[in-house]
């Protein structure tokens, strides 16, 4: 397969030009969601749009039946009945799109960017790599980013709603952890209550015509390692004893280690990969399961 894949696309060396930092006139869209210029020039965000999803596909039980995980042993589940912060992944984990992946189908280049988002999940490419190649598949710009979010909102996976609630009634503090786009993320962390100094993701760069640019590369996320990082950080500056994670792709097994989360839960309700899910120290497939461990 990898082969397969290898011999479909095209090496990043061929279409990718380095990052250069913005001129005067560019600028960063910060915004929530869908957003208008007014006469003054300033950014005015309109209500988020996010679309709560029901249900999911349902597993099948020889599925299951091929991991040794789906039950947690008792060190594990103390620690994350115990936690002090729990980091969620968004794509494929909070969100049940993988946000770049729909904004390349939006504009047109959904199943290239679809193949480097399999490969960057799966650690077979450097996360930046896999990130830069994607973008320069389809150089988004300014006014299609907004029509996306407003034609294409959000789709909240089950149970995620219900979980961040209970983990916040049990004084956890919540952060959002993501290789995705502020643009995308911002929205959604509304609709859960989570502050935006609790999100840890990239932004997009944009000219002052709305011409795509790049991304930021000093976001932490931006590259390999990037969620370890951002975990970490976050656990010295708030001195968490009890951290978790919990994910479905390889960037967020990264986090668990010495300094960053103390245990990885995989989230494989939209996405099971089974490399990362036979590595976590608690396979789920439904977040009303963790709801209900902490009941």
């Amino acid at each position: 397969m990898e082969a397969l894949l290898s011999s479909r696309i095209t090496p990043i060396r061929n279409y990718w030009k380095p990052y250069q930092a913005p001129s005067r006139r560019a600028f960063l869209l910060r915004s929530m969601n869908t957003s208008q210029r007014s006469p003054a020039g300033m950014i005015i965000c309109s209500k988020p749009h996010v679309t709560v999803t029901a249900s999911t596909q349902p597993v099948q039980a020889e599925t299951m039946d091929r991991f040794d995980n789906t039950s947690p042993i008792k060190e594990v589940l103390d620690l994350w009945r115990g936690a002090d912060a729990v980091c969620f992944d968004v794509d494929s984990t909070v969100c049940m799109d993988e946000g770049i992946d729909e904004l390349a189908d939006f504009c047109g280049a959904g199943k290239a960017v679809a193949e480097w988002t399999a490969r960057a999940m799966g650690g077979s490419v450097p996360f930046e790599e896999a990130l830069a190649a994607r973008l320069s598949l389809f150089s988004p710009t300014l006014p299609q980013v907004q029509d996306f979010l407003e034609k294409k909102p959000p789709r909240i996976s089950p149970g995620i709603d219900e979980l961040i609630t209970k983990l916040k009634a049990n004084k956890t503090d919540v952060y959002l952890i993501s290789g995705g786009f502020r643009q995308m993320i911002n929205p959604v962390a509304a609709t859960l209550g989570i502050p935006r100094e609790n999100i840890f993701a990239n932004q997009l760069l944009f000219g002052s015509s709305g011409e795509f640019l790049g991304f930021d590369t000093n976001e932490p996320t931006s590259r390999s390692g990037g969620k370890a990082t951002a975990v970490e950080q976050i656990r010295k500056a708030r001195g968490y004893k009890k951290l978790v994670m919990i994910g479905d792709g390889a960037t967020d097994l990264e986090a668990r280690g010495l300094g960053g989360a103390d245990i990885f839960i995989c989230y494989a309700g939209v996405q099971l990969r089974d490399g990362v899910a036979a590595k976590a120290d608690w396979l789920v497939f439904d977040f009303n399961d963790l709801v209900r461990s902490l009941e």
